[in-house]
């Protein structure tokens, strides 16, 4: 686990050159299809060097969940488990680690017809109205849910029109725990200046990459927008809404590395908040053995 541009990736490769090891994404932006350089995808090389399991496999226009990120990830544990190797989670999108380390609440499946009937409702009254209805029924889904996120107010209203019971109620319910014995890894920057010269750098390798060029295909699709989860991801959005006109090509440049720095110090405070971790400092020249010394000490021990 580590912030954006803290070296996840090229670690991970090296750790399965090593070991026998096969990397499954934990990155919600790296699941769609067609956002290879806003999600620093690894390239072709990269992945005949070191498959990734999670990536590459969902249309930009549906939603994924940390829900169906359980589903999905316990499936590929299992069948790297079985194939006699062993699982290598790699990513940034703490809330998915903390949903699968921690286990999810059983909560009913998707109804496609309610959703439909809420999106139009929202369609109708907004969004911020439907966030209103939330905090009628569940007053700390609310509070939780920010009123601009139609994805999860939808999916809170749904789950209390379909049962009657708050989502906050069901989130309440022992949830299963993980049947495996996690060694959690977190990648964290001794010097976070650097960090942030790292991604200031990437951000705009990744304009001369063809970011711009990346969003526009999706902006031309007509079926994306600014509410879809996708496009919501750091760097798309910046994007997206320079596309809209909503600012010049030197401000969303600017909006984009400052909305990616907050999105490292987002993701170093849920580091500091989990139990366990065991601290590497993502600037060591020589992480790779760092990390694969420390493997040795937690085996032997």
């Amino acid at each position: 686990m580590g912030p954006t541009a803290s070296g996840k990736t090229d670690l991970a490769v090296q750790l399965v050159e090593r070991l026998p090891f096969e990397i499954i994404s934990v990155d919600s932006a790296m699941v769609y299809k067609d956002m290879d350089i806003g999600t620093a995808k690894p390239d072709a090389d990269t992945l005949r060097r070191a498959p990734h399991r999670l990536i590459d496999f969902l249309d930009p226009a549906e939603a994924y969940s940390a829900a169906r990120f359980c589903e999905d990830a316990l499936r590929e544990i299992n069948d790297i488990a079985e194939s006699g190797k062993t699982p290598l989670l790699v990513g940034g999108t703490m809330m998915y680690f903390r949903s699968l380390l921690q286990g999810m609440a059983q909560l009913p499946s998707a109804d496609a017809e309610l959703r439909a009937e809420l999106a139009a409702e929202a369609e109708a009254v907004g969004w911020q109205e439907m966030h209103r209805q939330l905090a009628h029924v569940d007053p700390p889904a609310a509070e939780r849910i920010h009123p601009n996120d139609p994805q999860r107010i939808s999916r809170a209203l749904e789950v209390y029109r379909l049962t009657g019971k708050a989502l906050s109620e069901w989130m309440q319910q022992p949830a299963p725990t993980l049947p495996f014995r996690p060694i959690l890894l977190g990648l964290i920057p001794s010097d976070r200046q650097v960090l942030h010269e790292r991604i200031a750098q990437r951000f705009d390798s990744m304009l001369k990459q063809g970011l711009l060029e990346e969003v526009q295909r999706l902006y031309a699709r007509g079926d994306l927008d600014i509410n879809k989860p996708a496009i919501r991801a750091v760097g798309y959005r910046q994007v997206w809404q320079f596309l809209n006109g909503e600012w010049d090509y030197a401000t969303m440049r600017e909006k984009g590395v400052v909305a990616t720095r907050q999105l490292a110090k987002r993701q170093l405070t849920w580091l500091r908040s989990m139990p366990d971790l065991k601290n590497i400092d993502c600037l060591n020249k020589g992480l790779a053995e760092a990390v694969l010394k420390l493997l040795a000490k937690i085996h032997i021990n």
